[in-house]
C-alpha cells in the first residue's frame, strides 16, 4: 500500500516496524535465557569456560543472532523515524542519532563474544599459559562484554526518553504506550550508569527495569503488529506539519 506520491503508507512502515521489533524481542530472550543460560555459569569461570569449549557452536549462533539485532534495530530505527517525524522532526531526528550510537556501541562489544573463545582454542602459542589463567582470559572478555552493552543501552536510554514523548504527543498512538517507553528509557539509562559507578550492583538493578522495560517494548510491538498508525489522526498531524 503506498500513498499518493508513491511512499509506503504509514500502516506499512507499522508492520514492518511490528516485525522487526519481534525478531529483536524473539532473538534477545533466546540469547539471554537459552545461549547464555546454558553456557555463562555466574562466578565459575572454568565451568564457563567448559561450556564455551563443549559448545562453541551454540555460542556461535547467539553472536549470530545478536548480529541479526543489529541490523534489525538499524532498520527499525528508520522506520520509527518515519513513524514519529509527523509530531516533532527535530526530536525524531535526536531519537534517530541517538539509537544508532547505541546499536553502533553494542556492535563493537560484539568482538568480545567472539574473543572469549580465542583462549578456549587449539593454538601452539596457548600452551604458554596455564588452563586457569586461559579460563580468566575468556571471562575478562565476558565481563568486557557486559559492561559495554551495558554502556550501549544507556545510550538507548535517550532514544526512549524522545521517542515515548513522541508517542504521547502523537495522538495516533496510545498514550500509554508513550509513557511505558520513557519508564523503559529511564530503566536503561540507570543500568548503564550503574554498571559504570556501581558495577556490584549491575545484577540486581537489571532484575528491577527488565520488566517494565519489556513490557513497554512489547507493548509498542504488538500495537504496530495489531493496530498500526490511526490514518486520520495521522493525516491531521501531515496536515499541522506542512
Amino acid at each position: 500500500m503506498t500513498t499518493r506520491n508513491g511512499e509506503l503508507s504509514p500502516q506499512v512502515y507499522a508492520r514492518m516496524g511490528g516485525v522487526l521489533y519481534l525478531i529483536t524481542i524473539v532473538v534477545g530472550i533466546f540469547n539471554e535465557a537459552y545461549v547464555k543460560g546454558r553456557i555463562v555459569v555466574p562466578g565459575d569461570v572454568t565451568a564457563t569456560a567448559a561450556n564455551l569449549r563443549s559448545m562453541e557452536s551454540l555460542w556461535r549462533i547467539g553472536i549470530a543472532g545478536q548480529m541479526l539485532m543489529v541490523i534489525c534495530t538499524v532498520t527499525l530505527t528508520l522506520v520509527l523515524y518515519v513513524l514519529l517525524k509527523p509530531v516533532s522532526k527535530n526530536l525524531a531526528l535526536l531519537a534517530t542519532f541517538f539509537s544508532l550510537v547505541a546499536t553502533a556501541v553494542d556492535s563493537s562489544y560484539l568482538l568480545h563474544l567472539v574473543e572469549a573463545l580465542f583462549p578456549l582454542g587449539k593454538a601452539g602459542y596457548l600452551k604458554a599459559f596455564t588452563p586457569d589463567q586461559l579460563s580468566v582470559m575468556a571471562s575478562l572478555s565476558l565481563k568486557s562484554h557486559a559492561i559495554g552493552y551495558g554502556i550501549g543501552l544507556l545510550f538507548f536510554g535517550p532514544f526512549f526518553l524522545a521517542a515515548g514523548y513522541l508517542i504521547f504527543r502523537s495522538n495516533y498512538f496510545p498514550r500509554a504506550i508513550g509513557i511505558l517507553y520513557q519508564i523503559a528509557g529511564v530503566g536503561y539509562m540507570t543500568n548503564g550508569f550503574v554498571h559504570i559507578l556501581a558495577p556490584g550492583f549491575a545484577a540486581q538493578i537489571f532484575s528491577v527495569i527488565v520488566f517494565p522495560v519489556f513490557v513497554g517494548e512489547a507493548s509498542f510491538c504488538i500495537w504496530l503488529l495489531v493496530k498500526g498508525v490511526n490514518l486520520d489522526k495521522w493525516k491531521a498531524h501531515q496536515v499541522l506539519d506542512a
